[in-house]
């Protein structure tokens, strides 16, 4: 169970994501750690934000009652998509009533203004900063895309390297390019599919090997 003040029954919690294993939580310990938070009540991911089906976050969810307390570093360590980004704040602090607090955009703490102006100006923030958020996400794909597609028109090659040319590949593909045999036939005696012989033959003449 999560520890609780006695004074007032109130839990408080902290949730940690980042994307990969290999990636570091350290700085978002440190914030939870000078927010108090106690370390028994730290739920930590390491995946992708790109969606909320995540253990730990799920475990945590369950485990918030009414009037607790949840520390985010930043609104993307909550999540990258949207329209999901909405939705769990609605989840937490409509459904269940507790309290959320962003640590990095302090606007974002329900605690405050919990008149209507300062609910209304609080959603604006959130919508905002999750847009934010998912469109970094947008634009880092386009980046990775556009690198690969620059990466091959240089030259280089993605995924798997090719086996190595059978020995009497160059004979068959020369009587091939000759008339002499059929593409089928030329196949054959390299031991490939005729779609294989193709596209290594394909790469053969690029790479100027004859």
């Amino acid at each position: 169970m999560g520890i609780r003040k006695e004074a007032d029954n109130i839990a408080v919690y902290g949730y940690i994501r980042v994307s990969t294993k290999e990636q570091n939580e350290d700085r978002q310990l440190i914030a939870m750690s000078q927010a108090n938070v106690p370390p028994e009540n730290i739920f930590i991911d390491k995946q992708s934000g790109k969606d909320f089906d995540r253990q730990q976050y799920k475990k945590l969810v369950r485990r918030m009652k009414k009037d607790d307390l949840l520390y985010i570093k930043s609104i993307d360590r909550l999540g990258r998509n949207y329209g999901e980004i909405l939705e769990q704040w609605r989840v937490l602090t409509k459904e269940k009533g507790i309290d959320i607090v962003v640590l990095d955009m302090l606007l974002l703490d329900t605690r405050r203004g919990k008149d209507l102006m300062g609910t209304f100006l609080s959603d604006i923030v959130l919508q905002v900063l999750s847009f934010v958020a998912e469109n970094e996400r947008a634009n880092i794909r386009q980046r990775q895309a556009e690198g690969i597609a620059a990466a091959k028109a240089r030259g280089v090659r993605f995924g798997r390297p090719p086996r190595p040319l059978p020995e009497n590949f160059h004979s068959a593909y020369r009587r091939w390019k000759a008339k002499k045999i059929t593409g089928t036939a030329a196949a054959k005696e390299c031991g490939m599919a005729l779609s294989t012989f193709r596209y290594r033959a394909v790469i053969y003449e690029n790479d100027k090997l004859l």
